[in-house]
């Protein structure tokens, strides 16, 4: 007896599991986004080369930049950097502040095709991350946060 209630019980359930996945009231006639084709018509941004010296940053932390640079990390590096040592598509950056200069690390940002194309520190990265780093349309402003939270993340106070 037990058994059949057990049956019934489960063959109800596969019931009401087959009728909930069925199409009805799903859009299906809904347009396909193409990223491509949404930013088709926005140029790509070139950032002028940044000189040794153009920048400096404090010792402290500006966390304002630091958070904003957060923010700009989560939508436009995430996917492929992470904030530990871990390489995934791109290097880790943990660190990276300590290893890189400012200047360096802000042409990689926004002028990454001159970069790859002249720089051995980047070429290297190119070698063994085997996958180019895209133009993320990132301005000098936006790159001078990402930097600041990287600064963050390497500990700077």
């Amino acid at each position: 007896m037990k058994t059949i209630k057990t049956l019934i019980l489960f063959m109800l359930g596969c019931g009401l599991y087959l009728f909930s996945c069925q199409s009805k009231g799903v859009k299906t006639d809904a347009p396909v986004l193409d990223v491509q084709d949404l930013t088709k018509n926005q140029p790509e941004v070139h950032g002028q080369e940044i000189k040794e010296g153009e920048i400096v940053f404090s010792a402290s932390l500006d966390q304002a930049m630091a958070t904003k640079g957060n923010a700009i990390y989560s939508l436009k590096c995430q996917s492929c950097h992470r904030l530990t040592e871990e390489r995934l598509v791109g290097p880790g950056w943990k660190g990276v502040t300590q290893k890189r200069n400012p200047t360096w690390i802000l042409n990689m940002i926004i002028n990454v095709d001159m970069m790859l194309e002249s720089d051995p520190e980047a070429q290297k990265l190119l070698e063994q991350c085997l996958v180019r780093m895209p133009n993320q349309n990132i301005t000098r402003e936006e790159a001078l946060d990402i930097i600041e939270f990287m600064r963050k993340n390497d500990g700077v106070k």
